[in-house]
């Protein structure tokens, strides 16, 4: 019976996120000569873990990188995963950004729309002048638009951010090593 093959399948199957790398390229743009500490991550790579991240809940991943034991160094892997983790932070943080900039303006835009429909009814109930009950009117339909897309920019627009937020989060927050192939 062959130990290290088995060694090597128990490996892969326990790792959240195993993927098999031919050299430390894989993970980068091919496009791109800078040193490891700077290059930009390979779309390939990004769309594989994505795709393979999806399935997990919010537990602690693994990403596990399989390389031939002939073209490992460790000097290299130390700067790619910190590489990888500066990455992933700036992304998480990027898109929190993102979601908390549309939550404030939906609050904003929502704030705004109440303010109006509280003070014209507010001068409606004081005052009797139809020149200000017609400009009264003509701010009711701009009111209910801001409530409206105020709501919108918190529960659809930021909410759509949400798959890029938790994918950078679970990465940035994932422990990264290297193994034998």
């Amino acid at each position: 019976m062959n130990r290290p093959f088995l060694k090597e399948k128990t490996i892969i199957k326990e790792g959240n996120i195993s993927l098999i790398l031919e050299s430390y390229e894989d993970l980068f743009s091919d496009f791109d000569p800078r040193p490891y500490s700077e290059k930009a991550l390979s779309e390939d790579f990004l769309a594989e873990c994505k795709r393979a991240s999806r399935d997990k809940g919010q537990e602690e991943i693994e990403l596990r990188f399989l390389i031939p034991k002939k073209k490992r160094n460790l000097k290299d892997e130390k700067v790619i995963v910190e590489r990888l983790k500066e990455h992933f932070r700036k992304h998480f943080i990027e898109k929190n950004r993102e979601i908390k900039s549309y939550q404030k303006a939906g609050i904003l835009w929502i704030s705004l729309g109440i303010f109006i429909i509280i003070t014209s009814v507010f001068v409606s109930l004081n005052f009797e002048s139809h020149f200000l009950e017609t400009i009264l009117k003509i701010f009711e339909v701009p009111s209910w638009f801001l409530i409206w897309e105020g709501l919108g920019k918190i529960f659809i627009h930021a909410k759509e951010k949400f798959p890029e937020y938790d994918f950078n989060k679970k990465m940035h927050s994932s422990e990264i090593n290297f193994y034998n192939y």
